[in-house]
């Protein structure tokens, strides 16, 4: 792939054959998000396992300790106490077979968290053509299907994102903007790859943590070594 000459002078200050601190990558990170925007710091996490295999699936959801960086708008399915519940939590949208029609009829899609009571699913699932290929279809294993909907917006609200593996056993997730400065994408770092190699699959064999990648928006790659954290994780396992 041919890369701009911004790109290629960035390139230059990073060594490719290099697995970087974590704190070393972070920092490194930063100088290189030079854009007119403050770019968002994104994680890659190359996993040994097969995503085909149903025993093999990586997925779930972390608070991470200093947000994203990004005000997360939410829409909330609920009904009485606990859609007056969702609107005190602070949540943009909430309603129940209107807020569907709204979307399904005139595709409204003015959120970036969809979050539903338990007795909301059957009118949800309606949506799962629009949702799903989305990203957005609530769901209990990311803690977005929860009779707690206060709760559930409330972590939105402070950072919550959800990983789960794509096509290529990769997952991809934001850890925070440039403008955080090392020592909190440090710790948003530490808090998803701790919340991964805890959702390690009984199923998975060999080298979990294959490898992981750090990058800026509009910034080249950074490899980061994760040997001490999986050693740490195998000795706590025993």
């Amino acid at each position: 792939m041919k890369h701009g000459k911004r790109y290629s002078e960035l390139a230059k200050k990073i060594d490719r054959m290099k697995q970087y601190d974590t704190a070393e990558a972070c920092q490194l990170c930063c100088e290189v998000a030079n854009a007119k925007f403050d770019e968002t710091v994104e994680m890659h996490i190359r996993l040994g396992v097969d995503s085909r295999h149903a025993d093999q699936q990586v997925r779930g959801a972390v608070v991470l300790p200093n947000g994203t960086g990004k005000d997360v708008r939410v829409a909330v399915f609920a009904k009485g106490d606990a859609a007056r519940a969702a609107e005190a939590a602070g949540a943009e949208y909430v309603g129940a077979e209107e807020l569907a029609e709204k979307i399904q009829k005139e595709n409204f899609m003015d959120f970036d968290v969809v979050i539903a009571s338990p007795d909301m699913m059957g009118v949800v699932g309606r949506l799962g053509r629009i949702l799903g290929p989305r990203g957005l279809m609530p769901n209990p294993k990311a803690g977005t299907v929860s009779p707690d909907v206060a709760k559930a917006v409330a972590d939105a609200k402070a950072g919550k994102i959800e990983y789960r593996l794509d096509k290529s056993n990769i997952i991809h997730c934001p850890i925070g903007k440039a403008s955080f400065g090392t020592e909190k994408l440090v710790e948003n770092f530490e808090t998803l790859l701790d919340a991964v190699i805890k959702a390690k699959p009984a199923a998975a064999k060999g080298q979990y943590i294959r490898s992981c990648v750090i990058s800026s928006t509009m910034g080249p790659g950074i490899k980061v070594a994760t040997g001490r954290y999986t050693n740490v994780a195998s000795t706590n396992a025993q």
